[in-house]
């Protein structure tokens, strides 16, 4: 049964879901309601076997300004947090961070985000979260954490060195600098950057060239490169040779012989 979001949008077309943070009068800045609705819709996603790829994108001229600060020690909002206990503060996290991020890192389907704008603090790590990123020469990218006297509760010391190297991973978190389009580009942050008005249109053609290929054998690369991130080369080769029987024994792989001595595209159906 659909599920009705209020901040964010759910859109499935051709094998692919868009999720779109939709709160872009705050630069679709992260509160409880969103993070809850993030966290449904990506259960959604992972329990639609229609759905191949998924892609994360903001409404407006934002990704993500991070957790809404109106809602935090200070802010401005009613109910905003005052004095809490250590515990309290722990578990708010866990309930908002520790429900997101996970799923989009497990999810067993390939994820780009879509990045129109800036990606601050925990917008930053949502980006960082995704398989790949396409960004405009809007996007740009900032530990906000850092500037406000705060630890980046959202992942970011674990993301930042797996995507740009421990060095400028460093740099970043300690400085709180603006990491713009082209320096974004060249540190691996983004995989591509495209001019405004063609960043739907390529991100949408990269989506479509990965939903076209054969899901499970995706489903276990994805799932392998992340977990050969901690083992060494005996042990990935071992889980590659039971990856590799998997795909031998499937009807993907016979399609995709067949294709290819047809020379005609091939027709995966995941199975």
């Amino acid at each position: 049964m659909p599920v009705d979001y209020e901040t964010i949008l759910l859109e499935k077309k051709d094998n692919i879901t868009t999720i779109t943070l939709n709160r872009p009068e705050r630069l679709n800045a992260l509160n409880p309601q969103m993070m809850q609705e993030l966290a449904s819709a990506l259960d959604e996603v992972e329990a639609d076997d229609e759905t191949r790829v998924l892609v994360i994108t903001g409404a407006g001229r934002g990704f993500c300004a991070g957790a809404d600060v109106r809602g935090m020690a200070g802010g401005t909002e009613r109910g905003s947090r005052t004095a809490a206990s250590a515990e309290e503060l722990r578990q708010g996290l866990i309930n908002s961070a520790g429900k997101v991020m996970p799923r989009i890192h497990k999810l067993q389907k390939p994820t780009i985000a879509m990045v129109n704008g800036p990606a601050v603090g925990a917008g930053f790590d949502l980006a960082l979260v995704c398989d790949l990123r396409i960004g405009s020469e809007n996007a740009r990218f900032m530990n906000a954490f850092v500037r406000i006297g705060l630890f980046p509760g959202w992942g970011g010391t674990w993301l930042y060195p797996r995507v740009m190297g421990l060095g400028k991973a460093l740099e970043y978190l300690y400085t709180g600098d603006f990491i713009e389009a082209e320096e974004a580009e060249k540190l691996g942050v983004l995989n591509r950057l495209v001019p405004a008005d063609e960043l739907e249109k390529e991100t949408m053609a990269l989506a479509r060239k990965i939903a076209a290929g054969p899901p499970i054998s995706i489903k276990l690369m994805k799932l392998q490169v992340y977990e050969g991130l901690d083992m060494d080369l005996d042990t990935a080769l071992r889980i590659a040779a039971a990856c590799e029987t998997i795909t031998l024994s499937s009807e993907d792989h016979r399609e995709g012989v067949a294709a290819f001595r047809e020379k005609r595209p091939p027709k995966f159906q995941g199975r």
